[in-house]
């Protein structure tokens, strides 16, 4: 399919889709916002694991035949209502909760002719989808910000909100790097590894062999879970699939020199882990586990002291806690920020009438209640009321 000097090549496997990898991975170090999350590697391993009951929707942008833009969904089917189901358009990897950054790739000076084609395509493929949820996009994301003016344009309905997040962007030397903090962590940075080294065999590595990943893994599965489960949670690491999405994707990383999986051992036994992977010069923490046992050794705080004084050495720039609220983070020098999503869908669709409903666009409920039949309103009232009650669960 050709539109605007674009070919658009569509992809409906993963397969197909890893087929084009090399000039996919091109694509992305071109892009200055690429980041692991968008690579190869990342849904390679989440697709496998999280993607059952979805339908994949990947398309790749081809000027002078090669890659400019990456456009890489999945499409859902969603129960809205006990006779009400609408299809959901919603970029690759999310939905499980593990994906942060999620991005629309494109190579700098195609933004504009990318997004009036993926109008277009999405114009085409109208009846895959009702409506779209795109979340946690980088703030910057040249194509969402070229994307939501096309849409506005062409009338479409478009929500966009704001999500929390946190990075510490690291200065070029370690001694820079301790002026951010307090006087009291720069005295505990030294003085509880010291006091660790006097009651243990202590050592403090970055997984670097295949061999390793296994030992590593388990311990965080087990401290993580062991940490959520006493405060009433089921934790992360309780469901299978995401267990084997973390195997598989420390391997991939690994191959590639971007997991970084650090352990901290005391005689042998592995009392905290922190995972997280590299994209160029930027680190991305995902998740930890500390040994509640070792809590008053504080394990997980020495260890991140040691991982951070590291990356600064290797010449990372910023440590990406990704998303969530600062809170303790801010003690270690992080800085808020944010991501945004943007969730849409064509005018005078029931998936306009989904979001609008679902958003508490109060102005339209007049209009709603009188142009659509009766059942439908009836049961999307419902529903509206169920998400209401949802939202006032969530902590």
């Amino acid at each position: 399919m050709k539109d605007n000097s674009l070919e658009i090549r569509t992809f409906r496997s993963l397969d197909d889709l890893l087929g084009i990898s090399e000039s996919w991975e091109e694509l992305l170090a071109s892009y200055p916002l690429a980041t692991t999350f968008s690579t190869p590697a990342w849904l390679a391993s989440w697709w496998p694991s999280f993607a059952k009951g979805q339908e994949l929707l990947a398309s790749g942008f081809f000027g002078d035949s090669r890659l400019v833009a990456l456009a890489l969904f999945s499409i859902t089917r969603v129960q809205v209502a006990k006779a009400v189901s609408l299809k959901q358009l919603r970029l690759m990897g999310d939905g499980s909760n593990d994906s942060d950054n999620l991005d629309l790739p494109v190579l700098p000076g195609f933004e504009q002719q990318f997004a009036t084609s993926l109008l277009d395509f999405l114009e085409t493929e109208r009846n895959s989808w009702d409506f779209a949820e795109f979340n946690t996009l980088p703030p910057d994301s040249p194509a969402a910000k070229v994307l939501k003016e096309r849409m506005a344009a062409r009338k479409w309905l478009v929500i966009e909100e704001s999500r929390a997040a946190s990075a510490i962007p690291l200065p070029n030397t370690w001694e820079k790097y301790l002026e951010q903090l307090s006087s009291e962590d720069q005295k505990n940075l030294v003085r509880y590894e010291r006091r660790l080294g006097k009651r243990y065999s202590v050592e403090m590595y970055r997984c670097s062999s295949e061999s390793q990943i296994p030992k590593c893994l388990e311990a965080l599965f087990e401290h993580h879970q062991a940490r959520w489960q006493a405060a009433g949670e089921s934790g992360s690491f309780g469901v299978a699939e995401r267990r084997a999405f973390y195997a598989d994707l420390s391997r991939r990383l690994l191959s590639e020199g971007r997991l970084d999986l650090w352990a901290l051992e005391l005689d042998g036994q592995i009392a905290a882990v922190q995972f997280g992977f590299r994209y160029g010069r930027q680190v991305f923490q995902l998740q930890e586990g500390n040994d509640p046992r070792h809590a008053p050794d504080r394990v997980g705080f020495i260890l991140r002291g040691h991982v951070l004084k590291q990356l600064i050495a290797d010449g990372v720039q910023t440590y990406d806690f990704l998303g969530g609220a600062l809170g303790y983070k801010a003690r270690w020098g992080a800085q808020a920020r944010h991501y945004f999503d943007v969730h849409f869908a064509r005018p005078l669709t029931m998936g306009a009438v989904y979001l609008q409903m679902t958003h508490g666009a109060a102005h339209s409920k007049a209009w709603l209640r009188k142009n659509l039949p009766q059942p439908a309103w009836d049961a999307l009232r419902k529903l509206n009321l169920r998400a209401r009650r949802f939202r006032g669960k969530k902590p």
